[in-house]
């Protein structure tokens, strides 16, 4: 790698399909800053695609390493990652999402006047309902995705991360916002270079929507 690694993307997936799985990581890998490196971590998954995914992987120098362990969750799974992060700043990618070309040097460049930022994205739908979620507060209630804390937008010092988990819980992204916002300086910001799928009907997102349907309908 010519440039020194100076973020870490974390990448965990959980019976993803190869072809989302790839999409994801070539994204990562067209990045136009060049000083990353990306962390993949198979979190339990129950179809093996391991085989298909290293013959992929094999075919970049870029720094990217492979790890996986028994299903603990998204959010567990970056926990166990972080110490193993060499990059200054730690960023996330949902397996089933993508980021454009220029997401890593804009979210750097964000980092001037803050220690996290959280983004919107680009969303990808295919209803308008999709572009809203439940509230944390009111689970009656449905919020836009926009007045949200996307957990794969957050993009911090990697000192943050170290000092501060994700819990095992519906809106942990939020949750770990506003804990990390009570002694550094964090901000929500408009770059939408991270492209949100909110039509994966196989997506976490997805299945807890389905979840809540059934629970509301009974």
């Amino acid at each position: 790698m010519d440039e020194q690694i100076k973020i870490s993307v974390i990448l965990s997936f959980y019976n993803t399909e190869i072809a989302l799985l790839k999409r994801a990581i070539d994204s990562v890998i067209k990045q136009r800053f060049k000083g990353f490196e990306l962390l993949i971590v198979n979190d339990g998954s129950e179809i093996n695609i391991e085989p298909a995914l290293k013959s992929y992987l094999s075919n970049t120098t870029l720094s990217i390493k492979y790890f996986s362990h028994e299903n603990i969750g998204q959010s567990f799974s970056i926990n166990e990652l972080v110490p193993m992060c060499q990059g200054e700043y730690i960023t996330i990618l949902d397996a089933d999402d993508e980021y454009k070309p220029n997401h890593l040097s804009a979210c750097l460049n964000e980092m001037q006047h803050a220690d996290l930022i959280a983004s919107n994205a680009e969303i990808i739908v295919d209803t308008p309902d999709d572009y809203f979620v439940i509230d944390k507060y009111n689970k009656e209630k449905k919020i836009h995705v926009d007045e949200c804390i996307l957990f794969a937008t957050l993009f911090g010092k990697k000192e943050i991360f170290k000092k501060h988990q994700f819990k095992k819980m519906y809106s942990a992204d939020s949750e770990f916002f506003d804990a990390v916002s009570k002694e550094f300086i964090v901000k929500k910001v408009n770059l939408r270079t991270y492209i949100y799928y909110r039509n994966n009907p196989n997506s976490i997102c997805s299945n807890y929507k389905n979840e809540q349907t059934k629970v509301t309908s009974k």
